[in-house]
């Protein structure tokens, strides 16, 4: 079953051609995406990487995770599950100090 890794603190020149190339050092690479801003169209700094098999997978974490790529610190990890709907600011009152 293919496996989803959250890379972060990317380069804002790495590609997601870049990204894969650095992941199939490790193992079958299904799908590579650096994240890129709507308005600007420049990296936001971070992607994912979906790889075939978990055990590359791991070894890609392993490997990768904290080490230097151009000049920055990776973080990669496995990548969490998205939240229906999130994201958005939270604007509800309550707590001690009050709310609306």
């Amino acid at each position: 079953m293919a496996k989803r890794l959250y890379v972060g603190n990317l380069s804002f020149s790495v590609t997601s051609e870049n990204l894969k190339e650095l992941f199939s050092e490790f193992g079958s690479v299904k799908a590579a995406q650096v994240l890129v801003d709507r308005e600007t169209g420049r990296s936001r700094g971070f992607g994912f990487v979906e790889m075939v098999n978990d055990d590359e997978a791991e070894t890609a974490i392993a490997r990768l995770d904290g080490t230097e790529h151009q000049n920055r610190r990776l973080n990669v990890n496995e990548a969490q599950p998205r939240i229906p709907g999130g994201g958005g600011q939270n604007f509800g009152g309550g707590g001690p100090r009050g709310g609306y």
